[in-house]
């Protein structure tokens, strides 16, 4: 089952609770409650993102947050800092913060980065456009534009020194982004997972769920709009959902989790097949030359190669835009098997198979893929026709887990 995150604004301003929790002694008690409901990890933060809110010295947003995550963290609760200052998570990460959850992915704070490196913490890349939430919101492709975002800020953040296996993605639901954004991204959510990290996703009682419910409804109206789109986001592979209301969404999210041990793993693949356009892409008969094998000949004069390749991948993009950077380009794909068999030589064609498998992945939208490499001249005394392997690897679509 995908995590749960509940969220603690320890403010006086955020648009959904802002003041309930200000006190320390009753945000504690709440994550408390929250953690009783089945949140595994409390999210916490001192300073509003809401459309408008004063930014916040990093002082002030400190005091607030650092009693609540020293108790926590003493009561043996996973806590996660939504901050967008450096000095603020130096100070939570010393105190067990488990997790740095910046909204603009290191862009405020040019140091965030490389305190998160040092600090040891995971951190949770989020799709924004700046703190002003409201200010450039026109996209042309909106998930292609989250997930080129994303792909720069983990590339910032591997290059300050944050392995990737630290790093959780989040697309920004309601930052930066009109309601049909919104639901455009959620439509689209498989092309972020195959990004290949964990996924954060965080609908709750956003202004895009308002639309949902009667005008002029509180936020909490929107929790059970906010528990629909959260198990939306979990069925299609989403690793964690972060939310205000974690009763409703933990049920949800478990009604979700009893269908499919009920079902059986084909039920994913039902799922696959509404949301998915599978397509399948065939090379045959690559040929390349290479120095494979364990002989002394073999290494010394090389031999030819044969390479039959097949992907599967999801052509619902492709076949929609009629664009040929929306799939997989067969002509570049040939190019990168005659460099894998051209590289340094393998002993064996099981680990050159395994190779080329692992370069097909190189590009996203692959999710499984069928590699044979043919041997035709193999070193054998006997009369032959063909020797070859084949290997299979699928890319892992749920269960990408936060731990």
């Amino acid at each position: 089952m995908s995590e749960v995150w509940g969220v603690l604004n320890v403010t006086p301003d955020s648009f959904s609770d802002g003041g309930r929790y200000v006190d320390a002694g009753a945000a504690i008690a709440h994550a408390r409650r929250m953690r009783a409901q089945g949140a595994d990890v409390i999210d916490i933060g001192g300073e509003s993102t809401r459309p408008g809110a004063t930014p916040l010295d990093p002082a002030e947003e400190l005091a607030r947050i650092l009693p609540v995550v020293e108790e926590l963290v003493r009561e043996g609760i996973r806590v996660s800092v939504d901050t967008i200052h450096a000095s603020t998570a130096r100070a939570v990460m010393a105190a067990g913060a488990e997790i740095v959850n910046d909204v603009t992915a290191g862009l405020h704070d040019p140091e965030m980065l490389a305190a998160v490196a040092e600090g040891g913490a995971r951190i949770v890349l989020m799709h924004s456009r700046g703190i002003d939430v409201t200010q450039d919101t026109h996209y042309g492709d909106v998930v292609a534009e989250v997930v080129a975002h994303l792909e720069e800020r983990v590339a910032a953040a591997e290059a300050a020194g944050i392995a990737r296996e630290r790093i959780i993605l989040d697309p920004g639901f309601g930052f930066s982004k009109q309601p049909d954004d919104n639901w455009r991204l959620l439509a689209g959510l498989h092309r972020v997972i195959e990004l290949g990290l964990p996924l954060l996703v965080g609908t709750s009682r956003k202004r895009f769920l308002g639309a949902l419910v009667p005008e002029g409804a509180p936020p909490e109206e929107r929790d059970a709009a906010t528990a629909a789109t959260s198990m939306l986001a979990a069925q299609r592979g989403a690793a964690a959902v972060r939310v205000h209301d974690v009763a409703s969404t933990v049920s949800a999210l478990r009604a979700l989790d009893a269908v499919r041990r009920a079902d059986g793993p084909d039920w994913d693949v039902v799922l696959d097949d509404v949301e998915r356009l599978h397509g399948t892409i065939r090379l045959q008969g690559i040929r390349a030359r290479g120095h494979h094998g364990v002989l002394p000949e073999e290494r010394a004069a090389g031999q030819e190669f044969v390479v039959d390749v097949e992907l599967g991948l999801d052509i619902r993009d492709a076949v929609a835009s009629d664009d040929v950077t929306r799939t997989v380009h067969y002509g570049e794909l040939a190019e990168r098997i005659v460099a894998e068999v051209e590289r340094d030589p393998v002993d064996l064609i099981e680990t050159l198979a395994d190779r080329i498998a692992h370069a097909c992945f190189d590009d996203r939208r692959v999710a499984h893929a069928v590699v044979t490499v043919h041997k035709p001249s193999a070193p054998i005394a006997v009369p032959f026709a063909d020797v070859s392997v084949t290997v299979q690897r699928a890319r892992l679509r749920h269960g990408t887990g936060i731990r």
